[in-house]
């Protein structure tokens, strides 16, 4: 397979006139060369948070606290999940999950409710899709033992570290909420020494000063974060200490459209394009081990091919800030996952 047009080439997307040659699934070539086609040639995406379950109830809960609608073990959205039969919360999932493959993503790192059934109900929801979901079970060693990792809740909501240590054990992946209430939970947090911290809301200095001499990633959620109330995180800081990623986070609060969380963060803080391309793409798929998010030699092709000629793009002079800033699910025009 060869895609022609405007490639989005590296870690820096640099855009060349070429083509991309793709063999058995795998990158091969990258060509610079004349070409006629006005596409726009990019990594797929992939959503470093994601609270799938939470598409059986969109919009709901408007106006309660951040705490009323999602802390454990009573929250509107796990009630809401509790009183949802199997079959309803994999079909809703299955929507979501067929919605992000369509706006190109290609993965998503979603944190598991339900302990073991909550994992296996997103096994069923893939079933189907071509999107990949690396799935951190919660609450129980058992999920976390069937699913790729754990995702916990936050330190201020039990304490992990017995599940920390099985999860490390096993060689799977450890994210945890951290800092987006607010402070006090980071220190815990951190002292677990997890794969991946996400929100970081309102880390203080010492914080900043962990995640560094740590390297700790850390996946950023803004549009969950406004919603909610919770603040806005020090993004600037963050990318100037660690790996930063995007994640939509919960589907009640928000769709799960990584074109609207570029934009919405390119917007908001400063920060370059390529930098918000970057946490869109490969600085996901690092977090997760994956071998993609990136066009070039000997990564896996999945690939997201704009239309460049569309009202919305027809004229750009600045490709990658088009991308983050302007582009949409209407300038797709394939996905190859």
């Amino acid at each position: 397979m060869q895609l022609e047009g405007t490639i989005l080439r590296g870690r820096d997307f640099d855009p060349v006139e070429g083509r991309v040659v793709v063999e058995d699934g795998t990158i091969t070539a990258i060509e610079e060369t004349a070409t006629d086609s006005t596409d726009i040639v990019l990594p797929a995406f992939v959503n470093a948070h994601t609270h799938l379950g939470d598409s059986i109830a969109k919009e709901a809960g408007e106006g309660l606290s951040l705490d009323d609608l999602v802390a454990p073990p009573d929250g509107l959205k796990h009630r809401l999940l509790r009183a949802a039969s199997t079959e309803e919360k994999a079909a809703a999932m299955h929507r979501s999950l067929r919605m992000m493959e369509a706006g190109g993503t290609a993965a998503c790192l979603e944190f598991r409710e339900g302990g073991v059934e909550g994992v296996d109900v997103i096994r069923r929801a893939l079933d189907g899709r071509d999107i990949e979901a690396v799935v951190l079970g919660r609450e129980t060693a058992d999920a976390m033992e069937i699913a790729d990792g754990f995702g916990a809740s936050g330190a201020r909501d039990g304490e992990f570290g017995a599940l920390r240590n099985a999860t490390a054990a096993a060689g799977k992946l450890f994210g945890i909420h951290a800092g987006e209430r607010d402070a006090h939970d980071i220190n815990a947090a951190l002292d677990l020494e997890p794969d991946f911290l996400v929100h970081m809301v309102h880390p203080e200095a010492l914080h900043l000063e962990r995640v560094e001499d740590s390297e700790i990633p850390v996946v950023i959620c803004p549009r969950s974060n406004l919603v909610t109330d919770a603040g806005v995180a020090p993004i600037r800081e963050l990318v100037d200490r660690t790996t930063v990623a995007l994640g939509t986070d919960n589907v009640m609060l928000n769709s799960p459209s990584m074109f609207r969380e570029m934009e919405f963060t390119s917007k908001l803080a400063d920060v370059s394009a390529a930098e918000v391309l970057r946490m869109a793409t490969v600085n996901g798929a690092d977090i997760a081990g994956l071998n993609y998010g990136l066009v070039e030699e000997g990564r896996d092709a999945k690939l997201l091919v704009l239309d460049g000629d569309t009202d919305n793009l027809a004229g750009v002079e600045d490709v990658v800030r088009a991308v983050v800033r302007r582009a949409g699910q209407a300038d797709v025009k394939d996905v190859y996952l």
